[in-house]
């Protein structure tokens, strides 16, 4: 791709570009969508319109432009995304009927947890996660299995902070996180209570693909709940999980 005056790509443009969508922030305008991707008005208003043409945004009656149903299309063709969400989903739906709270499947994706699936009883506690949402690896059960089990050199990283504290209870001291991350390792589960919100316990167990950990499936519990079931319930969750992705292989 050709390069701008600045110096970026267009893809780095396009990138930009489509970053300013958010969970919060799902209809802009082309002037705000300039603004908060670092674009001259017209280089804004002329992509906006190209990529619109391409179905990888689409415009309301206001003109006011949101991300495409393509985008969405292209981003499933093939996805492991996809193929871990088939595999995980119905052992999700057997959690979320015991438990009755939340239940999540997250991934490591660019130093953050990303949430692929979250499934939520009407009546269940609090909870700030959302599906395509992210948090900090060391701020969530999902997050510290990940975390746990991911390259060392990426693990330094993270310790190296900042350790960004989203509740009181956040763990935001390196040691106490590595000793934390050693204990996941051991045990195989993180009972992390208060870490993103102070009312929540969540509690999370990995799962394995070919022998490595590539998803983390979690619950979120009201802070007085006992974990027990929610252990035993997502541990037989990643099995049946593991079973269906190493089925999906031969």
């Amino acid at each position: 791709m050709a390069n701008s005056p600045s110096g970026d790509s267009m893809t780095e443009r396009i990138v930009r570009v489509l970053e300013t969508f958010t969970a919060d922030r799902s209809m802009q305008s082309a002037a705000e969508i300039g603004r908060r991707a670092g674009l001259p008005s017209s280089t804004a208003h002329r992509m906006v319109e190209e990529l619109v043409d391409a179905g990888l945004l689409e415009r309301d009656q206001d003109r006011r432009v949101h991300l495409g149903m393509r985008l969405w299309e292209l981003a499933l063709r093939g996805s492991t995304a996809l193929r871990l969400r088939q595999a995980a989903l119905p052992f999700m739906e057997q959690v979320q009927a015991d438990i009755r709270e939340h239940t999540q499947l997250a991934v490591l994706e660019q130093d953050e947890a990303l949430f692929l699936e979250r499934l939520s009883h009407p009546d269940a506690g609090a909870n700030i996660t959302r599906i395509a949402g992210r948090l900090p690896l060391h701020a969530s059960s999902s997050g510290l299995v990940l975390l746990a089990h991911a390259p060392a050199a990426l693990r330094e990283r993270v310790l190296a902070g900042p350790l960004r504290a989203l509740a009181p209870e956040t763990v935001t001291n390196p040691a106490l996180l590595r000793r934390l991350l050693t204990d996941v390792r051991r045990t195989g589960v993180v009972i992390a209570p208060g870490s993103v919100e102070a009312v929540s316990t969540g509690v999370a167990v990995p799962i394995r693909d070919a022998g490595e950990v590539i998803a983390a499936l979690s619950v979120v519990l009201p802070r007085d709940t006992a974990p027990d079931a929610a252990i035993a319930a997502l541990r037989a969750a990643a099995a049946g999980t593991e079973a269906t992705l190493r089925a999906d292989r031969r």
